[in-house]
């Protein structure tokens, strides 16, 4: 089989990694990829958000079938444009999109179907979201409704942050804001849970938990991801079991009411408040960098698992994974996630890994055949092994090895689950 992943960071290298692991998969193209990507796909330098030229490209080289790894071109109709091609894709259609593209979307969603989530409003104007803060309890949190890379999520620890967040979202920090959702404060620990659905029928497709703060301890600016690690330390069967019938099923009836299956990859950020699980947010495809963590984890040809996912015959396979821990830890450009330069060169010649770790290249290029940093966040860092103390030391050393000077990265991932 021919296949295409279409994307440029980290998730899309660990996607194309886990595919190049099949007999079954001749060729892999990449758009438009990245330095890691190159060296086993085709990486194929096509604007994603050309749909036409993407159905062209695809088309011309009989591709069997599309995964598509961001987020922005989901929400745009991805899916729909191509699959009226005859194209088969993995992801959702633009309108199960919605539960990631809008935030105001599936709030209401979860109002129609009693599914747990924090209280909330949403506010046409910063006048009334204002005069509503005025009277709320701190800390509150306060959203930009549409797609925000990771950052458009405010928690204010007083009235003065309030309106900053307010003010930036209206004032278009994240793109035309025709509304604000503010929401309650729940005090918990947060878990990824993701399930992948072939619209008939769905499977658990693991736990983790990323670190959104840039700095150490969870301090800091929110980011894209810092790093995660798998499974959740929260992750029971108990709590698996209410998260599927008051989350996951639910959600999945709402969508299939408004006559749309959801196909793809579905992942809830979740709270977990006194064993209760609550939405926090829907993200339509994998997250990154829990992908990374998730994939070197799997044990069934995951090119099998796309290809009945597509068929609607996912109900066929039963999805095996290794009971081990694993551990992402992200190397930045230093100065993200404001300013960063680009464009420094990265030596990875030396590096000798090991069978259970993984370098998934995120910002990142090629020129000239050297390795050139392309983004805030530039690689993932991957271990695999029994305890995560061991995979946390792998992975550190790793990138002492690598010894970037323009670099800078956590080295407390997963330090809630990690006795020192």
């Amino acid at each position: 089989m021919k296949v295409g992943v279409i994307g440029s960071g980290g998730r899309e290298h660990a996607l194309c990694f886990s595919l190049k692991k099949s007999d079954k998969i001749k060729e892999i193209f990449c758009f438009p990829g990245n330095a890691g990507t190159e060296s086993i796909a085709t990486n194929v330098d096509i604007d994603i958000n050309d749909f036409e030229k993407l159905k062209n490209f695809i088309k011309q080289n009989k591709i069997d079938f599309i995964l598509v790894g961001p987020e922005k071109p989901l929400v745009d109709g991805i899916v729909d444009y191509l699959e009226k091609f005859d194209i088969k894709v993995f992801g959702p259609n633009k309108i199960a999109s919605k539960l990631e593209g809008s935030k105001i979307f599936t709030k209401k969603l979860c109002k129609k179907y009693q599914i747990p989530t924090a209280k909330f409003g949403i506010f046409l104007n910063s006048k009334t979201a204002l005069s509503f803060l005025k009277n709320c309890n701190f800390p509150i949190v306060i959203k930009a409704d549409g797609l925000a890379a990771g950052k458009g999520v405010y928690i204010s620890e007083n009235f003065t942050e309030a309106s900053i967040a307010v003010n930036e979202i209206f004032d278009g920090k994240f793109g035309k804001a025709e509304n604000v959702l503010i929401e309650e404060f729940l005090k918990g620990e947060e878990m990824s849970f993701f399930i992948i659905s072939d619209g008939k029928s769905y499977k658990m497709f693991g736990t983790a938990q990323d670190h959104k703060r840039v700095l150490e301890g969870d301090k800091g600016k929110n980011t894209g991801g810092m790093g995660a690690y798998s499974p959740s330390r929260l992750e029971t069967d108990k709590l698996n079991i209410k998260i599927i019938k008051k989350i996951i099923e639910p959600t999945l009836k709402g969508l299939k009411e408004l006559n749309c299956e959801y196909k793809g990859f579905l992942y809830a950020g979740l709270m977990v408040v006194n064993e209760e699980p609550f939405l926090i947010e829907y993200n339509v495809r994998m997250g990154d960098p829990e992908c990374q963590t998730l994939l070197p984890k799997l044990k069934t040809d995951f090119s099998i698992i796309i290809k009945k996912c597509i068929e609607k015959k996912l109900h066929e396979l039963n999805i095996e994974w290794f009971d081990d821990k694993s551990i992402c830890i992200v190397l930045c450009s230093k100065g993200y996630p404001d300013k960063y330069k680009n464009n420094i060169p990265l030596s990875l010649e030396k590096l000798n890994l090991k069978k259970n770790h993984f370098i998934f290249h995120a910002g990142t290029k090629i020129i000239e055949k050297k390795i050139l940093s392309n983004g805030g966040r530039v690689l993932n860092i991957v271990s695999r092994s029994n305890d995560f103390k061991s995979a946390r030391d792998d992975t550190l050393k790793i990138l002492n090895e690598i010894n970037w000077e323009n670099g800078f990265y956590r080295k407390d991932i997963g330090y809630k689950v990690i006795q020192e």
